[in-house]
């Protein structure tokens, strides 16, 4: 896709009155020379893969190669049958995020989406939504592209990775893709959904990546389930009709300057943040063993 801009792509969805999935899917199969019906398949087989991920993420016992994390995707599940503070609909999607996040750690095989680190954001959100609102899986699908589009102009604009751009590129990106994904899948417009992208870069500017021994581990996990978190909240914002007051593109090009900002330490780097903390330095020690460049 050529899209310059979300405000490019939510403009020729609105003028085509198309979705601004069913406008990604038909641009895509052009640029590709593949039918629509082929791309559609594609996008499936991933749709699956979230979901293979979030079973195998529930295997009881299951723990990352480091040891560090495992088993909060089964007991997030738990939780969830009992309603909870916020019910069974938001805690079945941090399940979903949780143990996506926790099987990546296990080297299991999840799409990256847009990253390995912000993995469980987008099958958190779009699976949940399918399930919870017993839609056909052609609606997880489609929000899948919803989320491709916006995650597309992101990487043009700015960047999706916590090496160039802190965890805001990461987690921010994917609550992002995920906000406008769940606004479509709930019938919103190109509008709505372009804005529920902005509120939800916006609640994550500045983030940075400070993974704990350099693992995508420790906070991503849990950061997969703020951004579902984040996600949901853009979303019901902009089904309401609350818009952002600074247009979606200019906030991508704030994230990608606050990123630009972020000192080497936070990007990626395990040397700032929590990776720097006496409990990150001593899970590196325990991880790598203490003559570990870098843990002195």
């Amino acid at each position: 896709m050529e899209f310059e801009s979300i405000k490019d792509l939510r403009e020729t969805a609105e003028n085509e009155k198309l979705t601004i999935a069913e406008l990604t899917l038909r641009e895509q199969a052009a640029q590709i020379e593949c039918t629509e019906e082929e791309v559609y398949r594609e996008m499936l087989q991933r749709l699956h893969v979230m979901q293979d991920a979030i079973r195998s993420g529930q295997v009881e016992g299951s723990r990352s190669i480091s040891g560090i994390t495992g088993g909060d995707g089964i007991r997030m599940s738990q939780y969830a049958g009992t309603e909870g503070l916020m019910g069974h609909f938001f805690n079945h999607a941090l399940s979903n995020a949780i143990s996506v996040a926790e099987y990546n750690a296990t080297m299991g095989k999840i799409v990256a989406s847009p990253t390995a680190g912000s993995c469980g954001i987008l099958p958190g959100t779009v699976i949940a939504m399918m399930e919870e609102k017993k839609l056909p899986e052609e609606a997880a699908v489609m929000g899948l592209f919803t989320a491709g589009a916006i995650g597309l102009v992101i990487a043009k604009n700015a960047s999706l990775a916590g090496a160039e751009g802190g965890c805001q590129a990461e987690c921010g990106s994917a609550a992002a893709m995920a906000a406008a994904a769940l606004v479509e899948m709930a019938g919103g417009s190109p509008r709505m959904a372009a804005n529920a992208c902005a509120m939800a870069i916006k609640n994550q500017l500045g983030l940075v990546c400070d993974p704990v021994a350099g693992l995508v581990e420790v906070p991503c996990v849990k950061r997969n389930a703020g951004g579902v978190a984040i996600a949901f909240t853009a979303a019901e914002m902009a089904l309401a009709g609350i818009e952002s007051v600074i247009p979606v593109d200019e906030v991508i090009d704030a994230m990608q300057q606050v990123g630009d900002s972020l000192p080497c330490a936070l990007r990626e780097t395990g040397q700032g943040g929590l990776a720097a903390t006496p409990t990150g330095v001593q899970i590196r020690k325990d991880v790598f063993g203490e003559s570990q460049k870098g843990t002195e």
